[in-house]
Order: structure tokens, then sequence, then C-alpha cells
């Protein structure tokens, strides 16, 4: 039997006998070898002294060693040797010596296979226990991991959340004040007739200019607002923003309202939109881009497809991008894929269940 053949059967079919038989009371397992014992004795006694079936006791002999241990093993060694002496005088043997000498000869046979079997078999619990040892470990280093990814976005979430309510709380009403002292002071230079009023009205507009850019900046610090709408307003407004400042077509499409509470899984759809929309721009040269948000019976779904050609590089470069929208959606409890448009471009899907939708 070629090596990979006896390898398939042994994993289809050896490895799940063995562990449907470890869970069996030892007593069964006793009893079945006894049982079988037997039965070879008698079929052997028929055969008469012709035919020897002695070789088929080291399969019984074989499962004791291997599921009961040594001990239970050599005794039943002991009893099938001597069940098959009993038959060969039963039989009409009518000599002695020979068959203690094939017995006494079976017997260290047996001896040396029942210790090499049953070590290989403590062996092999050995290596399954530090198997399922190691993969324990394995799958608490994983949900470590996956909590310190989880702990490192939520940190940079709130950071960013809070940058952005210092800008807008802070610089941009400390901004809009200077300009309001700076367009008094404007008006005070005009009814003077002091040629400094323009110079001074510039700084009003350079000002004010800083206002609408430092906002802005603490919207996308901070998008989505604390309400159930918020997620559409933020990315109906982004795709309003992305056409202006990139000169493409982008637009959000939701045909009846998808009302997200928790505010978290608000926040990551709203992130995976801004990078598959970036993805699609960089990567795809993409002229059209549509955000579809909707709502299904058990779940959400957040597409963004574009008509560009950006799946090949994205993924050759195995972008960073990807994997941490991949992220973003399995910290919600949702699904993420990417993959190319039915006409042309790039699709990415992700899919969330409504019950995250109101943590």
């Amino acid at each position: 039997m070629p090596p990979d053949l006896l390898s398939r059967f042994w994993n289809r079919w050896m490895v799940p006998l063995g562990h449907r038989l470890r869970e069996r009371p030892r007593v069964q397992i006793l009893l079945l070898c006894f049982v079988l014992i037997l039965a070879i004795g008698v079929i052997d006694y028929g055969a008469g002294l012709a035919i020897s079936l002695s070789p088929l006791y080291a399969g019984p002999i074989a499962l004791a060693a291997w599921f009961l241990g040594a001990e239970t093993a050599f005794a039943l060694v002991l009893f099938s040797i001597a069940q098959w002496l009993l038959g060969e005088w039963l039989a009409g043997q009518t000599l002695w010596l020979p068959p203690l000498v094939n017995a006494t000869l079976r017997t260290i046979f047996y001896a040396f296979y029942v210790v090499a079997l049953s070590r290989l078999s403590r062996l092999q619990l050995s290596l399954e226990a530090l198997a399922e040892k190691r993969a324990l470990l394995l799958s608490q280093e994983t949900a470590e991991r996956e909590r310190l990814e989880r702990e490192m976005l939520h940190i940079a979430e709130r950071e960013q959340r809070r940058i952005g309510q210092d800008l807008h709380d802070g610089l941009c009403q400390h901004l809009t004040g200077t300009a309001l002292v700076s367009q008094v002071l404007t008006e005070r230079l005009r009814q003077a007739g002091n040629d400094d009023a323009e110079k001074a009205q510039r700084l009003v507009d350079l000002v004010e200019e800083a206002i609408v850019l430092a906002r802005g900046m603490a919207k996308g610090l901070y998008p989505v607002e604390l309400r159930a709408d918020g997620l559409m307003q933020a990315l109906e407004e982004f795709a309003a923003n992305t056409s202006e400042l990139f000169g493409i077509t982008c637009r959000f499409v939701c045909h009846s309202p998808v009302l997200v509470d928790a505010s978290p899984t608000a926040m990551h759809l709203y992130r995976i939109a801004q990078e598959g929309v970036c993805n699609a721009i960089k990567h795809g040269r993409a002229t059209e881009v549509t955000i579809l948000l909707e709502e299904a019976e058990s779940e959400l779904r957040l597409v963004i497809s574009d008509n560009g050609g950006g799946m090949a590089r994205a993924s050759r470069d195995k972008g960073l991008g990807l994997r941490i929208m991949a992220d973003r959606a399995k910290m919600v409890g949702g699904s993420f894929q990417v993959g190319p448009a039915p006409s042309r471009g790039t699709r990415l899907i992700c899919l969330v269940p409504q019950v995250a939708m109101h943590v």
C-alpha cells in the first residue's frame, strides 16, 4: 500500500476508531478481546492440525496492548497460548515437545510485541496531550492577540474622537474668536480710512479658512455622530466630499433608513467604507464609486463597489488596509470579503449581524 494511501486510511478510519474505543469503558474492551480470542480458538480447533490460525491472535492482543496496557495484554497472551495448546491436544496432537517449544517462542514474540505496542500507545497519548496543550496555548495567544488588536483600535478611535472634539471645541472656537476680533479691527481701520484695512480683511479671510480646515479635520477624526442615523449622514457627507475633492462620482445609496444605535459599530463601518473608497481611488484609479448600505432580515450589508482595476494590485501587495477592514468587521461580529465586481472593478462586502447594531 502506498504511504500516502496508508496515511489517508489511518487518518480517515483508524484515528477516529481509536478515539471512539478510548471513550469506551476498559471492561468493554477487555470483554471484546476475550471474545475474539475465544472465537479464534474455536475456529482454529475446527480447522484441525493441518491449518494453524494462531497468527490471528495478534489482533485482539494488539487491541489490548494499545488500549488496556502491557499487563492486561500479556495476560491475554498467556490465555491465548493456553487455549491454543488445549485446542492442539483436543484436535489429536500426540507430541508434547513441539507445541511447548512453539508456545514458548510465541510467548517471547508476543512479549516484545505487547511491550512495543503499549509504549507506542503511551507515546501517542503523550503526543496528543502535547498537541492539545499547544493548540490550547495557540488559541489563547490568538485570542490575546485579537483582544490587543481590538483594544488598540478602540484606543485609536477614542484618541481620534478626543482630538476631534478638542479641535472643534478648542481650536475652532479660538479661531472663531480671533476672526471676530480681526473683523472688528478691520471695520475700525476701514472707518478710519487706513490703507491697512485690506490687509486686515485678508487676515480675517485666512482665519476663516483655517476654521473651515480645522472643522474638516475634526469631522474626519470623529465623523459619526452619536445618533441612530449618524452613520447614514456621515456616509452621505463622505461621498459628497469625496466627489468634490477627487473629482470623481461617489454615490451613497441607502434605499431605506438604516439605524445603528451602537456607536462602535457605526464607527467601524464608516472606517471600512472610508478605507474601501480610498483603496478604489488610490489602487484602482476608479472614477465611479458606490457605497451601498442596506438592512436585510438578519444582517446589515455595507457594499463598496467601483469601476477601477485595483483588485490585482491590492491582492499582490497584500495591503494592510484590507487586513484592517477585515479586523474591523470581525470586531463587530461580522464578516468581510473582497472580490471582483460583476461587471468591472472591485467590490467589498461587509456583513454585520443585526444584534451588533443595537449593542
